[in-house]
């Protein structure tokens, strides 16, 4: 064993005290090697470099290989590094692993002194396919070695690594045209088709599948968790919205530069993964202003980035882009009744037929998305639809089959039947529209249309329809065809008043209306708001002016009487301490204090400031009482409510804040009161459009019911009293005698003591109304349950003094355990049905925008919202909002029926049953729908039974299974309290069942 090692040379060092017991060996270099004159290696082949860089070279050595690998065929080579080879994946893997974790620091200083330094070099040799993949591969590397580590003691340079390659990849991929530079790097030395494509593939893969994205966001979650050295407060690859802003820049940059049309199919992928990344609107509002609505723009660039999509994705995106323009220029002009409004269609019309001009097979989608189930634009005002029917209006024979089809569904029977009515109105404008261009292009045409017999049985199926504003709709649209084909005595006329009402006349005109097809020069300039005309009132008693203020002082000579009223005064009394002098540091008392906002726009302004907690504070507790105050005085509330709603529903708890969350509903509900009408259907769509968490879209639907409840007069708000002027309020001795002696109504119940409305304010309504709802069922159990009639003295006498049944456990275990026993009618007084303003106003701008959308949202296979509706809580909220809005409108609304129909085949949807099953929420939320369905129908079983008779047998089928599969052991529990719910609604059904039997046969014969 000792002939295997052999020493070369042996040295003897005399010892020393004074010599250190560790020194440093100098290595001597070789000088074979070619060097510079300040000695560091200069590579001459890619080889060499990847030598120099494996044995850890110094700062000089560094500079001087990354200066040759980064200039292209140096030296008279033909080697880039950003051409895909073994050897380019080498050198790339080299800096990634070994050079950027060790002089990272070092490179970041020197850069600030000259940004041409070796950190541009790094950046330019990296700035390629293989250089991103490489950061990705390693990222992906050290998270998987942090997540084997966890149960261990975690190395320390693993997320100083992390946050190192995270700093280098935002530097790296900065700029708008990272991927462009990339895709012509790449590809310059790349020959064939089949190349060309599966480089084309591995780019729409890294930048569109958000692979980077979840990366990043993954590695600086583990690097803040164990606080890197280096800065990571400006990882914008991390961030959602702004990753989508990039990728939108750089597809916009490329599209501009005239690209070959393999590179705009490669710009169209990306566009349609940049869609898919959770901000479409952002992207798609983006793309679409820089590429069509921009000073400058070739109006060609945006088609042929569509154009080159598959035809199914282009139908898609046309949808979307219709969205984009009516939702920034054009719901704003309402019902386009305003002056500039034509201006503006005829400016979107000209931008959808530059997209459409290119590609004529683009008009089908157009007649689609006109008379699609989804609806034309549904929610969105008329403007959009006129400007699409101007468009379509060019060609003949589209226009022709607009009519044909819209005139086909308007009269169908189970459109008529089971079609939202917002969904309704949209296709009756639709169809308005298009026949007056029909009368203007081909007047013969519209004359034989309505000779058909599908107009003829369109109008007699909207006249025989129960549902009245189905009623409506049939009468205006016939008036209005038939004031184009026939004159004089022959028009058709119902000589009713709805129709000669505002909102008739502006239905019947809509088929005198032209638009064209004009330039989009308007659409370039951001939109303005639209300026409300308001009426000056002459104040009756004009203010004092104020008098200048005088310098110095003023010596007035006072007379005795004046002397005299000058001894009455009394003088206050000196304090004894001072609370501001009494602080021990002058620096901690706060001078200049925050004042409150007097206007709205300060308001907005107060809420805008998101760093400054006295603000932000001082706006959520001055907020509901300024709007409620200003609602009816001026126009500020009106011409800023939507920008105020914007920042509500938006606003974050950042300094968590005491009573935070009621503070910003109860501001919401002030806007909702001060505007219904126009905030009602705000509210509805962004909760369907708006790019909102769950708990905001909660706090969204909060705000609606509550605030339709306080509209109904069932609540009231602690907010309105001290918004309200002394003026409009009684003497105090007054007022005590008419509340006193107030009549006491079973739907107007306002509170004594108001309290602050807790963060479950809805299922708090919701509980109380079930209660109300079941505890005529549980006495009436408990009387049959106890005897005969005469023996009930003791259960009279606690009726007459105000006990409640519905804690009775004798009712609850009787209705629970024979749900068949029959229930006598209540004695409560049949409504009559009368016009009522407040329930008009709550279907149409409260109830139908949210059942319309909903129904939207589960036909359309694209709809984002899909998934977030069907989280169980929220879904659960919105059916007891949807049910507490029908109870708003109360039994003496004229939509009630309509309301009745929607509400009740929406409850019966597939997906809603679906997401009942084990859900104990979602379970009660569809059963309390049914019982505020059935008590406000009381009075219209009949009705009922003929109108939704196979409704009412699959819905008595469903919640007796719902019954037998819960258990109900735990008294009090939420099984319990289902099943007692779900008893109610039986014993509902089947009084109607056994009563209307006969008149039921007919619906029951095909089940």
């Amino acid at each position: 064993m000792d002939g295997l090692l052999t020493p070369i040379s042996t040295s003897r060092l005399s010892a020393s005290h004074n010599d250190p017991l560790l020194q440093e060996v100098v290595l001597k270099k070789d000088t074979s090697k070619p060097a510079h004159s300040s000695g560091q290696v200069i590579p001459k082949s890619p080889e060499e470099a990847l030598e120099v860089l494996r044995n850890e070279p110094d700062y000089d050595q560094l500079v001087a290989t990354l200066r040759f690998l980064g200039h292209e065929e140096s030296a008279g080579s033909s080697f880039s590094i950003k051409d895909p080879s073994p050897i380019t994946a080498k050198l790339v893997q080299v800096l990634v692993s070994e050079i950027v974790p060790n002089y990272w620091t070092l490179l970041n200083e020197d850069s600030h002194e000259n940004m041409s330094s070796a950190i541009a070099l790094l950046l330019s040799c990296l700035r390629s396919l293989t250089g991103v993949n490489a950061i990705i591969v390693r990222l992906r590397a050290l998270l998987q070695e942090a997540k084997l580590d966890d149960n261990k003691s975690k190395r320390p340079d693993i997320a100083i690594n992390l946050a190192i390659l995270l700093n280098l990849a935002c530097q790296l991929l900065k700029g708008d045209e990272p991927i462009h530079g990339i895709w012509t790097a790449a590809t310059r030395t790349l020959s064939g088709n089949l190349k060309t494509r599966m480089l084309s593939q591995e780019m729409i893969s890294t930048f569109g599948s958000g692979r980077i994205l979840s990366l990043t966001a993954e590695a600086i979650e583990h690097a803040k968790g164990h606080k890197a050295d280096v800065d990571i407060s400006n990882i914008w690859l991390a961030n959602g919205l702004e990753y989508s802003k990039w990728l939108s820049e750089n597809i916009v940059k490329w599209q501009l530069s005239s690209p070959a049309p393999e590179e705009t199919k490669i710009c169209s992928e990306l566009f349609l993964k940049a869609l898919r990344l959770g901000h479409s609107d952002m992207v798609m509002k983006f793309v679409l202003t820089r590429l069509l609505l921009a000073q400058g723009a070739d109006n060609e660039r945006f088609g042929l980035l569509l154009g080159s999509l598959p035809r199914s994705e282009q139908r898609k995106m046309l949808f979307s882009v219709l969205k984009t323009l009516a939702g920034d220029y054009l719901n704003r002009l309402g019902t386009c009744d305003t002056e500039g409004s034509s201006e503006m269609v005829s400016a979107v019309a000209g931008a959808i037929s530059s997209i459409t001009k290119n590609d004529p097979d683009t008009l089908s989608y157009l007649v689609e998305w006109l008379t699609g189930s989804s609806g034309a634009g549904l929610g969105d005002s008329i403007g959009i639809r006129r400007a699409v029917v101007a468009v379509v209006s060019q060609d003949r024979d589209y226009i022709i089959s607009v009519l044909e089809k819209s005139i086909a569904q308007f009269g169908d029977q189970l459109y008529v039947k089971h079609s939202p009515m917002l969904q309704q109105e949209v296709h009756a404008q639709v169809l308005l529209l298009s026949a007056g261009y029909v009368h203007k292009i081909s007047p013969l045409k519209l004359s034989l249309l309505m000779r058909s017999s599908p107009w003829l049985n369109a109008i007699s199926n909207r006249l025989s329809s129960s549902n009245q504003r189905a009623r409506f709709l049939g009468m205006v649209i016939g008036e209005g065809l038939s004031s184009l084909v026939d004159k004089g005595d022959k028009r058709l006329n119902f000589q009713l008043e709805e129709t000669e009402l505002p909102e008739g006349k502006w239905y019947k005109s809509l088929v005198e209306l032209q638009d064209t097809v004009g330039s989009w020069d308007s659409l370039l300039k951001p939109p303005e708001p639209m300026q409300k005309k308001t009426s000056v009132k002459k104040l009756s008693h004009k203010p004092a002016a104020t008098q200048p203020r005088t310098q110095g002082f003023i010596i007035e000579e006072l007379s005795d009487e004046e002397m005299s009223e000058q001894d009455d005064i009394v003088a206050y009394e000196k304090p004894d301490s001072d609370a501001e002098d009494s602080d021990e540091d002058p620096e901690l008392v706060k001078r200049d204090k925050t004042k409150a906002p007097v206007y709205i726009r300060d308001l907005i302004r107060y809420l805008r400031d998101t760093d400054d907690y006295d603000r932000q504070k001082l706006a959520l507790v001055t907020a509901p009482t300024l709007i409620r105050r200003k609602a009816n005085h001026g126009t500020e509330v009106s011409d800023h409510a939507e920008e105020l709603a914007t920042l509500l529903v938006g606003l974050q708890d950042k300094f968590e804040m005491d009573n935070f969350d009621n503070l910003r509903l109860q501001a919401m509900i002030a806007i909702v009161v001060a505007q219904p009408q126009i905030m009602g259907q705000w509210f509805a769509k962004t909760f369907f459009d708006g790019d909102y968490s769950v708990g905001q879209r909660s706090s969204i639907l909060a705000a609606l019911g509550l605030s339709a409840r306080e509209l109904a007069g069932f609540e009231a708000s602690e907010y309105a009293e001290a918004a309200s002027f002394p003026s409009k309020s009684l003497p105090e001795k007054v007022e005590m005698l008419f509340i006193s002696q107030g009549p006491s109504n079973a739907y107007h119940s306002p509170s004594s003591s108001l309290k602050p409305l807790p963060r479950n304010a809805l299922e708090s309504v919701a509980t109380s109304i079930t209660s109300s709802f079941l505890a005529p069922l549980s006495a009436a159990a408990a009387d049959s349950a106890t005897g005969p009639d005469v023996l009930k003295l003791s259960t009279f006498k606690s009726r007459l003094s105000g006990d409640n049944a519905t804690n009775n456990d004798d009712a609850e275990e009787q209705l629970v355990s024979n749900p068949k026993i029959k229930i006598k009618s209540r004695t409560k007084p049949r409504v009559r049905a009368i016009p009522n303003t407040t329930a008009h106003l709550i279907s149409t701008s409260f109830f139908n925008p949210l059942t319309a959308r909903f129904q939207a949202a589960l036909h359309s296979s694209v709809s984002r919202i899909r998934g977030i509706m069907f989280q169980p809580y929220l879904l659960a909220l919105y059916l007891k909002t949807l049910a507490l809005l029908l109870h708003a409108a109360g039994p003496s609304t004229l939509a009630l029926p309509q309301m009745t129909a929607e509400l009740w085949r929406l409850l019966l949807s597939t997906s809603v049953r679906a997401q009942a099953v084990g859900d104990v929420g979602v379970t009660q939320a569809v059963l309390f729908g049914l019982l505020t369905l059935l008590d406000l129908n009381e009075y219209r079983m009949r009705d009922i039974c003929q109108e939704l008779g196979k409704e009412v047998v699959e819905t008595e089928g469903w919640v007796a299974s719902v019954f037998e599969g819960l258990r109900g052991g735990d008294e009090g529990g939420e099984e319990q309290r289902t099943k007692m719910m779900a008893a109610g609604v039986l014993v509902r059904l089947r009084e109607g069942v056994e009563k209307y039997r006969l008149m039921m046969v007919g619906d029951l014969i095909g089940l």
